[in-house]
């Protein structure tokens, strides 16, 4: 199999190797592995990297953009979620009167603060 090494494919890409292992990380790139492990790129996976810089400049977007996305079509239970926040109108609890809604709502975010930032020293 005519391949390259790691190193070789991000001369050829204009990828560093770093960024390759991140886009293989996510899941856009998946190179083949030599029998030692090695990742190996061969001429499919060049082709993906060129289209992905193609891609990304075009619209504008950046790798952790497409990795979202990619992930959004492998898991169902997180494009569900995602669908349902975009699509969630914000709504007053039923026992917060209007006037106290948005005092309630910064209360709530800065209990939530707290909490995190214990855990975080723990």
């Amino acid at each position: 199999m005519d391949a390259l090494t790691i190193h070789e494919a991000a001369e050829t890409s204009g990828w560093s190797p770093r960024m390759l292992r991140y886009v293989e990380r996510v899941g856009l790139v998946e190179p083949a592995r030599s029998a030692s492990g090695y990742r190996l790129y061969g001429p499919a996976e060049l082709q993906r990297l060129r289209t992905l810089r193609e891609l990304l400049a075009e619209y504008d977007i950046g790798l952790s953009d497409l990795a979202f996305a990619s992930r959004l079509r492998r898991d169902p239970d997180l494009r569900q979620a995602t669908e349902g926040w975009l699509e969630a109108k914000a709504e007053r609890p039923d026992d917060v009167p209007a006037g106290d809604w948005m005092r309630w709502e910064q209360e709530k975010h800065q209990r939530l603060l707290a909490a995190a930032a214990l855990t975080a020293t723990t």
